[in-house]
């Protein structure tokens, strides 16, 4: 339970920074409903002068709060996805201050930047067996301090106060921990998805315990570029094109229109059940007897086409997330499960 003081009536606001978008969700101070929800669009042209893209963020960050039921500014960030380095590593069989010391020496070896400059977190994953010997799964996830600290001066002049920086693998996992919080779950392993604009994020887990976590190569840009170049478009009328289509009822929409998209994307959704398939080989070799019992779909991409595609090809029950569902229902704009991460942002305990 969250130590909120008494005056205190909300808890701290979610904030999802996305490569298009930021949303920003916050809770009653029991977590019973969401109190205010918002998405606010970035300029759709990247910008890659880090001075410039700040000072859009900032300036999104503002407005979307402007004229909104926020209330005060402690706020829960997350990590961009192309900060993040994330990889399960094995380990010998250790405990506490011991264990810290050895995950750090192994990831040393591994990390694409400079170890000095690192931040590092992990998770217990469980204990496997590695030939005769058993050894310690872990989940490392690292960033370079740099990027935190551009995050926090994001924040601040946003008149936000960071009470906390997240990783969208472990706000996921907190958001789809309370969906599926039945006595009936805590033994269900699951893969849950949240497909992005600039990558997916997947994290295996049972109950709230993470055994396996990778950002995969898959996103709505690189559907959206299948699009444009089949079709001789612009990408933003790609990216239109593909978005009003999905989102029409099947009966609404043109069969040619439909085709068109289906045939330009099938290769990059091809390449994409390959990487979730073999996350899923990895999975069931190295937790032998905790079978996965269904795939959950969330993110912006997620539709019932998605999940009915991915049931065939995986040979695996896929299902839509429904990050609302433990609460009071309040639409929120556009797809529920684009909500996962700022959802499971919000819900971070502070103190």
């Amino acid at each position: 339970m969250v130590g909120w003081t008494r005056r205190q009536r909300v808890g701290p606001i979610g904030v999802d920074i996305g490569s298009r978008s930021v949303k920003l969700v916050q809770f009653s101070a029991d977590r019973s409903h969401i109190r205010e929800a918002v998405r606010w669009d970035l300029p759709s042209a990247t910008c890659a002068d880090t001075v410039e893209r700040s000072r859009q963020l900032v300036d999104a960050l503002v407005q979307a709060r402007e004229g909104r039921a926020f209330r005060g500014r402690d706020a829960v960030l997350c990590l961009s996805t192309s900060d993040l380095f994330v990889q399960n590593i094995r380990v010998p069989q250790t405990t506490g201050d011991q264990l810290q010391q050895v995950v750090e020496k192994e990831a040393a070896n591994r990390l694409p930047f400079d170890a000095a400059q690192a931040e590092l977190r992990f998770f217990e994953a469980d204990t496997v067996r590695q030939g005769d010997a058993f050894r310690r799964e872990v989940i490392v996830l690292a960033c370079q301090r740099p990027s935190l600290q551009l995050l926090l001066t994001i924040a601040d002049a946003a008149h936000l106060n960071a009470v906390a920086i997240d990783a969208a693998p472990a706000a996921m996992l907190r958001c789809y921990a309370a969906q599926f919080r039945r006595s009936s779950d805590e033994d269900m392993c699951a893969m849950f998805m949240s497909v992005g604009a600039s990558c997916t994020t997947v994290v295996i887990a049972r109950a709230e315990q993470p055994r396996f976590i990778k950002q995969v190569d898959f996103s709505s840009r690189q559907l959206d570029e299948a699009v444009a170049h089949d079709l001789r478009m612009k990408l933003a009328d790609a990216a239109i094109l593909r978005r009003n289509n999905g989102d029409r009822r099947a009966d609404r929409r043109d069969p040619e229109i439909a085709e068109s998209i289906a045939k330009a994307t099938r290769p990059v959704l091809e390449a994409m059940a390959n990487e979730l398939a073999m996350c899923m080989r990895y999975y069931s070799v190295t937790f032998r007897g905790q079978p996965l019992a269904r795939v959950v779909i969330g993110g912006g991409e997620a539709s019932p086409g998605l999940a009915e595609w991915l049931s065939a090809r995986l040979d695996m029950t896929c299902e839509l997330a429904n990050p609302l569902r433990p609460f009071d229902q309040v639409p929120l704009p556009g797809r529920a499960a684009q909500w996962d991460v700022a959802i499971g942002l919000a819900l971070r305990e502070t103190t």
